[in-house]
């Protein structure tokens, strides 16, 4: 995971501090993360298994970027496109009236398994972006999803 995200957590200052940053855009209502939960097996108590997030939010923008993030043991089980499924009908159904048009899920070429996520989450392929180091090294695909499509 550490290859395709920019903000780390490695310890539980670390994850204080991401937890705030997420309930600070909240309460901007520019950045909506969502945690992405499963059931833990014989047990009531659920585990988290990834996270899903609508960046920079403005209203009367068409279009808000999607990204997501899963743990590596629930990868390759649908967890990834179900959540991203979710988040992108709460999105239209939440801020359509605030003038979203489209959700952009933007990764790496090199990132497959992203691909296959925006696939199966509806998310048709759009364009080839080109490489923006430091911060994106290489190319990368923009997938989108659009309100009109539902």
């Amino acid at each position: 995971m550490r290859q395709w995200i920019t903000s780390i957590v490695d310890n539980e200052v670390d994850g204080a501090r991401w937890v705030r940053e997420q309930e600070r855009g909240w309460a901007a209502g520019e950045r909506f993360a969502f945690a992405v939960l499963e059931a833990r097996s014989g047990s009531v108590q659920e585990q988290l298994v990834g996270n899903m997030v609508l960046k920079e939010f403005t209203p009367g923008k068409p279009a808000v970027e999607v990204g997501y993030w899963t743990v590596a043991h629930a990868r390759g089980r649908g967890v990834a496109p179900r959540a991203l499924d979710a988040v992108s009908d709460w999105a239209f159904d939440t801020l359509a009236a605030d003038g979203l048009e489209r959700l952009e899920l933007l990764h790496q070429v090199d990132n497959l398994a992203s691909c296959r996520v925006a696939e199966k989450g509806r998310y048709e392929f759009d364009s080839v972006l080109p490489a923006a180091p430091p911060a994106f090294p290489r190319d990368g695909h923009l997938h989108v999803r659009r309100r009109a499509d539902r």
